[in-house]
């Protein structure tokens, strides 16, 4: 397991100034967050050795990649990360097969990690190693390419908008495959990305860039829930929770899911799953009404009891972003500004938090 990912990076372009100071986990997903310019993509680059930043400092692991201010440069062939590109850009005249050999070969055999027959496993490609590249799809050619990354054995795993080129078919078939990688591995990856869906689905840290600037760094569940970032002004706005499994009520198809360290539960639409697995959920502020009382004669079967933590009236003049507390678990709300006045809201009040079944979307973790 790398120790911990470390990037000073300033890069200065005629219209583009990047200006970041990083401190990301090493294990499991970080997210690089933003809309597109933001420096997103210049980060991976630098971290990958395939731009040179004049200034940085690159720590990975306790290994360094890049000290400009001792001349130390590591270039990117000895850098030992996978990248994976928007387009996965397969050689066209060999098989699959042949495209994921090409860089496992070059791999000492004694610092190989992954099999080729884990790699398929993972991305599900068994079925597709005698075909050629152009027989493929979008999202077929994309496992494949993460497949040939994985098997270059990476102590780091770079992902530039892998999603980016499929359309939405296509991004739900690969998307459970990432988070398969997520789950099974212990390789640490930095993913890029401008859609909030992918990385409240994959991120275990997030990292918000804007014009070159990093605005918040921190896990995801905390990050998300923070009224005075953009991210909440969204119309996805939303959070993450983490729970495991309990109950199922196979007359109702209703999975239960318990809130970490809380007696509090959620009942979500879901295959069943065994009990003790984990989950995760994002939750739309939209999604979420509120109530001075538990009302149990509603259609809404998840009610939590919540505090009041702090009211947002930036973005719509006539909505109102609430922040939550539920036992410790953030979660936001969208209301009128008309129903924050009818119910009197204010910083540290008791409320009961309704939230529809059928709004809730669960993704194994």
């Amino acid at each position: 397991m790398v120790a911990m990912i470390q990037a000073r990076l300033k890069v200065a372009r005629d219209d583009f100034t990047l200006d970041v100071d990083l401190s990301l986990p090493g294990q499991g997903v970080s997210a690089l967050f933003g809309a597109s310019g933001s420096g997103k993509t210049t980060c991976l680059r630098c971290l990958a050795g395939l731009e040179r930043a004049e200034d940085a400092y690159i720590e990975v692991g306790g290994t360094v990649w890049q000290d400009s201010r001792n001349n130390v440069f590591v270039p990117p062939h000895r850098r030992p990360i996978g990248y994976v590109f928007q387009e996965a850009s397969l050689f066209s005249h060999l098989s699959v097969r042949d495209n994921l050999e090409f860089g496992w070969r070059r791999i000492d055999p004694a610092t190989r990690r992954i099999s080729l027959q884990q790699a398929c496993d993972l991305l599900g490609i068994d079925h597709l190693l005698a075909r050629k590249p152009d027989t493929l799809s979008g999202g077929e050619r994309q496992r494949v390419g993460i497949a040939r990354a994985l098997l270059t054995s990476p102590r780091l795993l770079l992902m530039d908008e892998p999603l980016a080129a499929l359309d939405a078919p296509r991004k739900r078939e690969i998307l459970p495959y990432l988070e398969r990688l997520h789950d099974e591995l212990q390789i640490p990856l930095i993913y890029v990305s401008h859609a909030q869906e992918e990385v409240a689905r994959l991120a275990d840290h997030l990292v918000l860039l804007e014009q070159g600037k990093v605005l918040a760094s921190g896990p995801i569940n905390q990050t998300l829930a923070r009224l005075d970032l953009p991210l909440a002004q969204d119309d996805d706005a939303g959070v993450i929770i983490e729970g495991r499994t309990g109950a199922y009520d196979a007359a109702y198809q209703l999975l239960d899911l318990h809130l970490p360290d809380s007696q509090l539960r959620l009942r979500i639409p879901h295959a069943p799953l065994p009990p003790g697995s984990s989950l995760r959920i994002k939750v739309q502020a939209r999604d979420i009404s509120l109530s001075l009382a538990e009302d149990t004669q509603s259609s809404i079967i998840n009610r939590l009891p919540v505090t009041l933590r702090a009211l947002s009236h930036l973005g719509n003049p006539a909505q109102v972003l609430v922040s939550l507390d539920a036992a410790g678990h953030p979660l936001l709300a969208r209301v009128t500004r008309f129903s924050s006045d009818q119910l009197g809201l204010h910083e540290g009040q008791q409320l009961w938090a309704q939230i529809k079944g059928v709004a809730l979307l669960g993704h194994s973790a």
